[in-house]
């Protein structure tokens, strides 16, 4: 059977060194298994941690990169039932979305509802889920089970696309909502959303006279251990799903907050403990998202996989505005 593009991690490093074009071989199908065409593939920074070497317990090389992306059923093994050639799915579970043909469990891949693009289900999985499980973590740890009304909540690298997720939702819910932004250029960006609050904070702290009973930060480092140290209220929570930043925050800062909690929420987690129905539930909610636009993103570009180095430096562009998307059949 005819090889196909890929792109391939043979060594840890930066992304734009190592990650290559290679070709290939499709191997036969082993019961229980599917093969995709992968039609379109997201980049989203959780795809190219790993790379660096990040997860190197957990990362085998060689590896195909990306999570997340959506394709049409080509082939089914033996013992495959529910799938058949032509269906539209989601692969979930692990990697190795860069390239032209996938195979996975059958377990582990998911039907796309056909009123959805294929921009919208090649973005359906990485965000809006990440934003329903932090959204979920938030009415956990305050004990409710509806609404987050009255609640003062920061979000952190706020003009991103899961930011403006998180802002419309908890908006939604009934929170008071401060978003978190370095720039006024990205303060521009922002939605304009009833009752929203925006915070330029440049390379400043941000005062102790702001108060929130949580915080979702994306971006670690110095701005998220100030956050946690100044501006967290007594029983309050600190969730953090990114370290944009690439730094961590320091022990020193989460020792200093005793009375606080700090919680890390990875997707990856979920996913995998959550079992097939209740991920099955949770992408309903993705696409529901998707349908009224809470979840939708805006699409900077979409790259052959043959531009795999130009889509990436898109990617890390500052100036980039909406996701990366990458076809890769050609």
């Amino acid at each position: 059977m005819a090889d196909h593009l890929a792109t391939l991690v043979a060594e840890y490093g930066r992304p734009e060194d190592v990650i290559r074009l290679a070709s290939l071989p499709r191997p036969a199908l082993e019961p229980g298994m599917v093969e995709i065409t992968v039609e379109r593939a997201a980049i989203n920074p959780s795809d190219l941690i790993p790379v660096t070497g990040a997860y190197n317990n957990r990362t085998i090389l060689p590896f195909v990169p990306g999570f997340e992306g959506v394709g049409t059923v080509s082939r089914v093994g033996a013992g495959v039932t529910g799938l058949k050639p032509g269906d539209r799915v989601l692969p979930l579970g692990a990697s190795g979305l860069w390239q032209a043909a996938l195979q996975r469990p059958a377990d582990w891949c998911f039907a796309v509802p056909d009123d959805l693009s294929i921009e919208q289900a090649a973005t359906a999985y990485v965000n809006p889920m990440t934003t329903l499980r932090l959204i979920a973590a938030l009415k956990d740890h305050f004990g409710v089970s509806s609404r987050l009304t009255g609640r003062r909540i920061g979000v952190t690298a706020a003009g991103s696309a899961i930011g403006r997720m998180l802002l419309m939702v908890l908006l939604a819910e009934g929170a008071e909502v401060t978003a978190i932004v370095r720039s006024e250029a990205t303060a521009a960006r922002l939605p304009a959303l009833p009752g929203l609050q925006t915070l330029v904070t440049g390379q400043r702290p941000i005062g102790k006279d702001m108060v929130f009973d949580a915080v979702v930060d994306a971006v670690g480092g110095v701005t998220g251990g100030d956050l946690l140290q100044n501006n967290l209220s007594a029983g309050g929570v600190f969730l953090q799903y990114g370290a944009l930043s690439g730094i961590p925050i320091t022990q020193e800062a989460l020792s200093a907050r005793p009375d606080v909690r700090f919680a890390f929420l990875w997707l990856r987690s979920f996913v995998h403990s959550a079992g097939r129905q209740a991920l099955s539930s949770a992408l309903a909610h993705c696409f529901d998202g998707l349908r009224d636009g809470t979840f939708a993103s805006e699409i900077a570009a979409t790259y052959p996989l043959s531009r795999i180095k130009e889509a990436l430096a898109l990617h890390h562009s500052p100036d980039r505005i909406g996701k990366v998307l990458i076809d890769p059949r050609c």
